[in-house]
């Protein structure tokens, strides 16, 4: 009883992110009404949990390397506070980070308790942070300059191409989900694997461990955030900062979903190591940041114009003030319940 009303901070994370970060990856493809909202919802909802389930394992190793949570009741004070962080944002239309809020929690829960926070581990978060939208904007300017000259050298009739690219979107974004499931599932339940204790269980003749149980109910929150929380935000991404036409919409989409399956897949990190090359940081990304990157490139190849820069402005600013209101929160509250 008591586990289940401590991973209720988690679920609520992930109903938020659900609400805020998972709902952008169909969210240009639904500004640009190629795909219902509903449609979008329920392909969005299947893939995270296929992907949280079959690959989420990576994000939640580094989560943990940044700062160590014993008991689940801690994990419950660093989920709340960064859901509330999260909530708050997505009531405002901000496209914010669930990854930054969580990181921003286990800082004040580091804070907090006086352990050391690993330099080494924050540098790389912090660095996926600025790589995460500018890769989304590079893949952006190459895939417009591919997409322009496909169109100039290839005759589509319209309606066969508004065909083709409602079903690119659709594959797409369901790529795009399933890789957000296995990037930032570690988000929502990654605090919980050391405490939750959940023993592995058989199905079928497959073993299925306790953190795949642990991302299996994370994934089912952010399903019901995509469903009852997200239009706003889809409206914010998908419309507001740039007009996106359906072609557009294609190339935010694949932008987007190829940043985020870079810094999820262990595949492609152990390939990279086999180079001879530093590996690939497996870290949760912001799918807000991607999406939001993947548009402001897609912009900047158009020569810039109709960028909306007052909008870009506030979602920058939430960027910044979600990991430190994030840690005050739980930094204010460890100290006004433990003390």
């Amino acid at each position: 009883m008591f586990s289940l009303l401590f991973l209720s901070g988690g679920l609520f994370l992930g109903w938020s992110l659900g609400a805020n970060d998972a709902a952008n990856v169909f969210g240009s493809a639904v500004g640009s009404r190629m795909i219902t909202f509903r449609r979008a919802a329920v392909i969005c909802s299947v893939f995270v949990i296929l992907g949280a389930v079959i690959q989420g394992s990576g994000g939640s190793e580094t989560l943990n390397s940044l700062g160590s949570i014993p008991r689940m009741e801690f994990a419950f004070i660093l989920t709340l506070s960064a859901a509330v962080t999260v909530f708050g944002m997505s009531g405002l239309g901000l496209p914010v980070s669930t990854s930054q809020a969580i990181v921003g929690a286990i800082i004040g829960w580091n804070l907090y308790s006086g352990i050391s926070t690993d330099s080494g581990v924050l540098s790389k978060i912090l660095l996926t942070w600025i790589l995460c939208p500018v890769l989304a904007a590079m893949f952006a300017v190459i895939l417009s300059a591919i997409m322009k000259r496909w169109l100039k050298r290839t005759y589509v009739h319209i309606i066969k191409q508004d065909i083709i690219l409602r079903w690119a979107l659709i594959v797409i974004g369901a790529f795009g989900s399933y890789s957000l499931g296995a990037n930032n599932i570690a988000n929502v339940m990654g605090v919980y694997v050391q405490s939750a204790g959940f023993q592995d269980i058989k199905v079928f003749g497959f073993v299925i461990s306790g953190a795949q149980q642990l991302f299996f109910i994370g994934a089912l929150a952010i399903s019901l955030g995509i469903f009852t929380f997200s239009k706003r935000t889809m409206k914010t991404v998908g419309g507001k900062l740039f007009k996106l036409t359906p072609e557009s919409a294609l190339i935010v989409v694949l932008s987007h979903s190829l940043v985020l399956f870079i810094f999820s897949s262990s595949v492609l990190s152990n390939f990279v190591i086999s180079l001879g090359l530093p590996p690939i940081p497996l870290v949760p990304v912001s799918s807000s940041q991607a999406i939001v990157g993947a548009i402001i490139g897609l912009g900047l190849a158009r020569g810039g114009y109709g960028i909306n820069y007052k909008v870009l402005a506030e979602i920058g600013l939430g960027w910044i003030l979600t990991p430190v209101v994030s840690g005050l929160i739980a930094f204010v509250v460890l100290w006004g319940v433990l003390a």
